[in-house]
Order: structure tokens, then C-alpha cells, then sequence
């Protein structure tokens, strides 16, 4: 609870520091997203992700910084990645990638019926910051929600070059999971928005719908051979 409360508030911050700068694109799945909505201009996408990228990396020095001494001091090498990056509860990569899909979805499709409506000014930050702690809350037990590449990846990165004390492994085998799980999430949105709200599908958003129906066939199919 606290930490969801937390990120959606640093969301929430985020979006008023930045928001007149850059129109507040703190994620590339969300950045995809609006591209793909015709919302935003493709040929900025990866400018605007390397950004995003490097945004979260320094920030994951600075979170670093700020534990300095408790480092040496915490036994539990799982606990340490974790102040970096997501981990699954149960290791299932495609009921993972499935979770991180739905999960992406709910915040890119949040956000394109978010700037559908008019908010009083200043507003939008605080309904957005809210549905992040939505989907913290309800959603984020399963992998612990990165819908976000660079929330994850960034600071995964920084967990493998830093030198923390007493660190293990930085769970590359995990690491695509939270990148390719909210990419096709935030294109999902996006295309379920345009094709409900809009009635446009185009030709790219059939194969986003055939993609995520190969996930989500794919976690049924192996949970019903492992179980």
C-alpha cells in the first residue's frame, strides 16, 4: 500500500515537473501508445524513450545514493533487486508477460480516456497519478507492475553496473518480460481506444490483437500442462 501510494504520487509529480516540457512522456509504452493514437509524432518515439532510459537509470543512482549504508547491512540479494526492479510473485514468463499486458493496457487506455475528458487546470496529474495506484493495487501483486520498459530496464542496468554491496544477479533471464509485456499493453490500448471510441482499426492494430491473443493463449495453454 505504501509504495503503490508512493509511485502514483512520484507519477503524479512527475507529470506537474514536466509536463508543459515534454507533455509529461515518463513511459515509453504510454509514449507508444500515443504515437500509435496519432497523438504523438513517431519520429520523436525514440529520442523520447532514450530519454525516458537515462531518466530512470540516474534515478536508480540516486536511489543508491540514498541507501549507501544499508547495503552492506541486508543479507537478501532479492530484496536489493528489488529495490530496482520488478519480480515475478510466481515465475510463469508468459502468465507474467499476460500481467504486465493487462496491466499496461489498463494504464494506456486510462490515459487516452483521461484526455478524452476536461478537467479543471492542473487537474489531469492527481486522475492519473490515481489510476497508477488503481492498477498498483488491484493488478500489481502477480509481477509488481512495471508498465513502464524504462522503470524496469533502467534501473536493472543500474543494478548489474553499480557496485552495490553484497548484490546478486540482476535476473536478466526475467528482464524482457517487463519491456515486451507493457510495449504491447500500451499498443493495445491505444488500438482497443481507437477501434471502441474512434470505430478506426488499422491494419497494425489486427496484429496487436493477434499478439496478445498468441499471450494470451500461450499462459492458458502452459498452466493447463503444468496444472
Amino acid at each position: 500500500m505504501v509504495i503503490t501510494l508512493g509511485w502514483g504520487l512520484a507519477v503524479t509529480m512527475g507529470i506537474y515537473a514536466v509536463g508543459q516540457i515534454s507533455g509529461a512522456h515518463l513511459n515509453p509504452a504510454v509514449t507508444l501508445a500515443l504515437a500509435f493514437n496519432g497523438s504523438f509524432d513517431w519520429a520523436q518515439v525514440p529520442a523520447f524513450i532514450l530519454a525516458q532510459m537515462l531518466g530512470a537509470f540516474l534515478g536508480a543512482i540516486l536511489v543508491w545514493l540514498h541507501y549507501l549504508p544499508h547495503w552492506s547491512k541486508t543479507d537478501d540479494q532479492a530484496a536489493k533487486l528489488a529495490v530496482f526492479c520488478t519480480g515475478p510473485a510466481i515465475r510463469n514468463p508468459w502468465a507474467n508477460l499476460l500481467s504486465e499486458v493487462i496491466g499496461t493496457f489498463v494504464l494506456c487506455a486510462g490515459v487516452l480516456f483521461i484526455g478524452a475528458n476536461n478537467f479543471t487546470d492542473g487537474l489531469n496529474p492527481i486522475v492519473v497519478g490515481a489510476l497508477v495506484v488503481a492498477i498498483g493495487m488491484s493488478l500489481g501483486g502477480t509481477t509488481g507492475y512495471a508498465i513502464n520498459p524504462a522503470r524496469d530496464l533502467g534501473p536493472r542496468i543500474a543494478h548489474f553496473l553499480l557496485p552495490v554491496s553484497g548484490k546478486g544477479h540482476s535476473d536478466w533471464k526475467y528482464a524482457l518480460v517487463p519491456v515486451m509485456g507493457p510495449a504491447l499493453g500500451g499498443l493495445l490500448g491505444a488500438a482497443f481506444y481507437m477501434a471502441a471510441f474512434r470505430t478506426e482499426i488499422k491494419p497494425l492494430s489486427w496484429v496487436i490483437f493477434i499478439l496478445t491473443a498468441a499471450v494470451v493463449l500461450q499462459a492458458i495453454r502452459l498452466q493447463h500442462t503444468k496444472g
